[in-house]
């Protein structure tokens, strides 16, 4: 898949973003409900340098965040995918997905991780693929147990607030 392919499930379309996002992504991003587990929640600029790295990754490595949209509306309801990124101290693919908080519990996440983790096994041939998550989500560890995931240990995340974080791993034998 290059980075021009979208991803699809039964629900949603996944897809690079583009400049054109900003509206409906700072909408989710910026919201304080949707981005509790987050640092905070994102200005203006804070998801543009999204939108700007995301497309970057895409096109130098082939893979990164994208927006998920819903197909029966073309809304866009969170984001989900893939980031080369120092997670307690390793430099791991880590996959990470966001609902906006309409949308929580609608299995948007699962749906969005699962297709993202089967491109990485599948297409990208990644061995190790990793979530984390604030101790207190319970809903991000439910999609990391449904994607295969398992528990490996929990750190003290200096990149969010040095709370309590645990780390789950797909590892393909």
């Amino acid at each position: 898949m290059d980075h021009e392919e979208n991803m699809e499930t039964e629900r949603l379309i996944l897809r690079p973003p583009s400049p054109d996002d900003l509206e409906a992504l700072h909408r989710i991003f910026s919201n304080p409900i949707t981005m509790s587990f987050w640092p905070a929640p994102f200005s203006e600029e804070d998801t543009r340098r999204w939108i700007s790295r995301s497309l970057q990754d895409h096109t130098k490595i082939g893979f990164g965040r994208r927006p998920i949209i819903l197909k029966s509306s073309g809304e866009i309801v969170g984001d989900c995918g893939i980031l080369r990124a120092e997670i307690a101290g390793e430099i791991e693919y880590d996959l990470g997905y966001i609902i906006h908080h309409p949308y929580w519990g609608k299995g948007y996440a699962s749906e969005a991780a699962e297709a993202c983790r089967r491109y990485a096994v599948e297409r990208l041939g990644i061995r190790r693929l990793v979530a984390n998550m604030p101790v207190d989500h319970a809903a991000s560890v439910r999609v990391a147990e449904k994607l295969g995931m398992r528990w490996e240990k929990t750190f003290r995340n200096l990149k969010n607030r040095d709370i309590e974080t645990h780390l789950y791993a797909f590892v393909v034998e």
